[in-house]
């Protein structure tokens, strides 16, 4: 595939994204925003078993951030919380499969930086620099 293709992804992804809803019970959530670009997103976890049973987010942003968003949650359900604690920038960008370089890595790991901050909560964990340099 090119380059064009894994783009193509991530634009369909943000044309009609997967999980982006509400949740209205969530175990654990959080808002996150990018003040570069005033990217937002709010993620809701359900947690079951020490495992993400459901995942669902809400936000605005550009094709990067809500296209990876979308991808992203998808890739979560029936994950452990530690392997998505564990969760790298590398991880998430073999995920989307494209690198949005240096001025738009912001916007590719928004939905990420929510997730794994929002896992952190939930356990009642401090937030690891890993997470807050996403």
């Amino acid at each position: 595939m090119d380059l064009d293709m894994y783009a193509e992804n991530l634009i369909y992804n943000y044309e009609h994204p997967s999980n982006k809803h509400t949740m209205e019970k969530a175990d654990a959530s959080t808002h996150e925003e990018n003040i570069s670009c005033g990217d937002k997103i709010d993620i809701f976890l359900e947690i079951r078993d020490g495992k993400v049973s459901d995942v669902s987010f809400e936000g605005t942003g550009c094709v990067i951030s809500m296209g990876t968003a979308s991808i992203l949650t998808d890739s979560l359900k029936g994950k452990s919380l530690a392997d998505v604690e564990k969760m790298d920038k590398a991880e998430l960008l073999k995920l989307i499969s494209i690198d949005p370089g240096p001025v738009r890595m912001h916007c590719a790991t928004l939905s990420l930086r929510a997730v794994k901050k929002a896992v952190f909560q939930y356990e009642k964990k401090p937030v690891d620099t890993a997470t807050k340099e996403l």
